[in-house]
C-alpha cells in the first residue's frame, strides 16, 4: 500500500488538491482511501458530498473518511479510566461520563495519527491519500511518534520492568514508590502504537507531496517545509503549484503582476523540485468534474519511484585526514540558524525552527566531534576517533 501525505502552507487550497488527487487515483483503477482532518468538513465541500466518522464511497474505488477527534477522545479517556479503576477508587476519585467530555488540544492530532496508522495496516486499500493540516503544524504532529517515542523510553526504560518481583523491596529501601506493573503495562501499549505509525510514516512507500501557490510568501514556505522534511527524514515526490493563472492574460490587466512573480517562482522551483502545475479555475472548485478539470497529478501504486531517500551517510576518510564525516542533507539550511548539541549517544541538529534528535551510528559513538560545515545544501560533521574507545590498528 501507498501513503500519500499532502501538505503546504494554509490557504492554498491543499484541501482541494487532496480530494482532486484521490479522485484521479481513483479515475486511474486505483483503490483509494481519502482520509481527512479538518473538523470543518472542507473536505466534503470540495467532493460536494457530507464527510464524517463513517467511511463513505464517493465513486467506485474511491473512499473518504473524516473521523471524528471528539469520539476518539472520549473513548481514549473512559478506557483509561477502566484500566485504572482501582486507583481511583482508592482516591474515592468520580469518574466522568463521557457526554461531559470536550477534546483537549491536540486530539485533532493524535486521531489523525491513529486513523492513518489504522487505515495503512488495513491494507484495504492501495493508496492511502491523507489530507494534512498546514506545514507548520504537519511537520510537528508527523515528528510527534519519534518524539513521543524517545519520551518514553527516557521516563521509562523498558529494562528497568524486569525486576517486578523485587519492586516492593526497592520501594522500601529507597523510600519512595516505585512505578507500577500497570503504568509499564501502559507504556508498552503506547509504544507498540507510536512505533507502528512512525513505522508508516517512514515506509519507502510514504511520500510527501507539497502544494503551494507559486508567489514570494509560497517560495518561502516551500523552502521552510523542505527543510523541516529533510531533517525529519521524510521523503518528498512532487512540488504541486496550484492555482497557476493562464498565460494569456492581458498585459494590461492587473493580473499581469502576480502572473509575473508566479513565472519567476516557477522558474526557480524547476530548478529545484519536480513541479506540476494545476490551473486556477477562477472559481472555487466543487464537485467531482471541478476536481478532474483541475488534472491534479496522480498517485498509482509505484509512481514514486523516482522519489529517493533522504540518507544521512558516513564517510570514511581515516586514511586521507583521520575523520569520519557525517553528511546531513538540509536543503535551505541557513549557517546562522544550526546548531549542533551532542549528548552521550545522540546528536540534536536544530536547523531554523525545526530540531532532531538522533541516535548516532555504532562507528561515531567511539568518536568525539572535530568540527561541522555547511556547504550548500549539505551540513557535515567531522568526528574524530575516541584512542580509548576506538578498535586497535583500525
Amino acid at each position: 500500500m501507498r501513503t500519500l501525505l499532502l501538505t503546504g502552507p494554509g490557504g492554498t487550497g491543499r484541501t482541494t488538491l487532496a480530494a482532486a488527487t484521490a479522485l484521479a487515483a481513483a479515475r486511474q483503477g486505483t483503490r483509494t482511501l481519502l482520509l481527512g482532518t479538518d473538523r470543518d468538513d472542507t473536505l466534503g465541500a470540495a467532493l460536494g458530498m457530507r464527510t464524517g466518522p463513517a467511511p463513505a464511497l464517493v465513486e467506485p474505488r474511491l473512499t473518504v473518511w473524516r473521523p471524528d477527534p471528539a469520539q476518539g477522545f472520549r473513548d481514549g479517556l473512559a478506557a483509561l479510566q477502566d484500566r485504572a479503576a482501582s486507583a481511583l477508587d482508592l482516591l474515592g476519585a468520580a469518574r466522568l461520563d463521557p457526554e461531559e467530555l470536550t477534546p483537549l488540544p491536540g486530539a485533532d492530532d493524535l486521531a489523525l495519527l491513529r486513523a492513518l496508522r489504522e487505515a495503512a495496516l488495513a491494507e484495504a486499500h492501495d493508496l492511502l491519500v491523507v489530507d494534512l493540516p498546514a506545514a507548520p503544524r504537519a511537520l510537528a504532529l508527523l515528528a510527534a511518534p519519534e518524539e513521543l517515542r524517545r519520551c518514553l523510553r527516557r521516563l521509562l526504560p523498558p529494562e528497568r520492568q524486569a525486576a517486578r518481583a523485587l519492586r516492593p523491596v526497592l520501594g522500601r529501601l529507597a523510600g519512595v514508590p516505585l512505578p507500577t506493573g500497570a503504568l509499564y503495562e501502559t507504556a508498552a501499549r503506547w509504544e507498540l502504537e507510536l512505533a507502528a505509525t512512525e513505522a508508516v510514516l517512514a515506509d519507502r512507500n510514504t511520500v510527501v507531496r507539497l502544494v503551494a501557490e507559486p508567489g514570494p510568501a509560497g517560495a518561502d514556505a516551500v523552502r521552510t517545509a523542505a527543510l523541516g522534511l529533510a531533517l525529519r527524514g521524510l521523503r518528498t515526490d512532487l512540488l504541486v503549484a496550484n492555482r497557476v493563472l493562464p498565460e494569456d492574460v492581458p498585459a494590461d490587466s492587473w493580473l499581469g503582476g502576480p502572473l509575473a512573480q508566479q513565472r519567476k517562482t516557477l522558474a526557480e522551483w524547476q530548478g529545484t523540485y519536480d513541479v506540476r502545475t494545476v490551473p486556477h479555475l477562477g472559481r472555487d472548485p466543487r464537485g467531482t468534474d471541478d476536481l478532474a478539470a483541475l488534472g491534479a497529478p496522480g498517485a498509482a501504486p509505484g509512481d514514486d519511484a523516482h522519489a529517493a531517500p533522504v540518507e544521512w551517510t558516513v564517510t570514511d576518510r581515516l586514511a586521507e585526514d583521520g575523520v569520519l564525516v557525517w553528511s546531513i542533507p538540509l536543503p535551505g539550511a541557513v549557517r546562522e540558524e544550526l546548531d549542533l548539541v551532542r549528548r552521550g549517544d545522540e546528536l540534536a541538529v536544530a536547523a531554523g525552527p525545526f530540531r532532531q534528535t538522533v541516535p548516532l551510528p555504532s562507528a561515531l559513538r567511539r568518536c568525539t566531534v572535530d568540527g561541522a560545515a555547511l556547504r550548500g545544501d549539505t551540513l557535515t560533521v567531522r568526528f574524530t576517533p575516541d584512542p580509548g574507545l576506538w578498535p586497535r590498528g583500525r
